[in-house]
């Protein structure tokens, strides 16, 4: 996933989930954090965060914030809406095709519904950017909907799909993802109940700039 052009800035605070402050170009501007995770490891005073210009009659903003550098120097991008563009491709490289988003099973809405070799696969994507001691951790908050998602994947199994879990991870050096149980038990249970059911897990690691991500080149499935 690329961005046209990027403009570096200071956080100074978050106001809300979807509200920040920043100091652009000496002046303190809001703008819309695309990530209503936690981040509390991410998001701190003094970090340089990127923001690429929005667009939209009913913006409130006129900047969204998509990525962070820890002052480590690790540049994460926080997009919400990139997994699942950076998955989409990775998917096309590694000849899925038809490639269908948002396909509906059970009570859910899964992120793909992909064909290889006639073998239709239901594909759900997170994006991971809790990382600690070079390992990924998933989610950073308790998420009833993600544990929902993979008992649905888990019940595909039963009737013909195969099933997988990617996690985006949207940092570099970083090649592997857990389910976080700290602060999600119940994810982190029904993590387990799919992977030994046989639903497969990918962390798929990811190249990161300023203005992009996608997957490292060479990973295949």
């Amino acid at each position: 996933m690329d961005y046209t052009y990027c403009q570096e800035a200071v956080f100074i605070r978050r106001r809300n989930r979807f509200v920040a402050d920043v100091l652009l170009e000496g002046h303190t501007v809001s703008v819309h954090v695309r990530n209503t995770g936690r981040l509390g490891e991410l998001l701190l005073p003094g970090a340089s965060v990127y923001l690429i210009q929005a667009h939209g009659p009913n913006r409130k903003t006129a900047y969204d914030l998509i990525a962070v550098r820890k002052p480590q120097g690790a540049l994460f991008n926080i997009d919400s809406l990139a997994p699942n563009s950076v998955v989409r491709e990775w998917l096309a490289a590694n000849h899925f095709d038809p490639i269908h988003p948002e396909y509906t099973f059970g009570r859910s809405r899964l992120d793909y519904l992909a064909v290889r070799n006639h073998q239709p696969w239901l594909i759900e994507v997170k994006g991971c950017t809790l990382v600690r001691n070079g390992v990924g951790f998933f989610p950073d908050a308790p998420t009833l909907r993600g544990a929902r998602h993979l008992a649905e994947l888990t019940s595909a199994l039963e009737q013909g799909f195969r099933c997988a879990l990617i996690f985006v991870i949207q940092t570099e050096s970083v090649f592997s993802v857990r389910p976080n149980q700290e602060s999600d038990p119940a994810f982190a249970e029904q993590f387990r109940l799919a992977e030994q059911a046989g639903v497969r897990i990918i962390s798929l690691p990811c190249t990161v700039t300023e203005n992009s991500i996608c997957a490292v080149s060479g990973f295949s499935w």
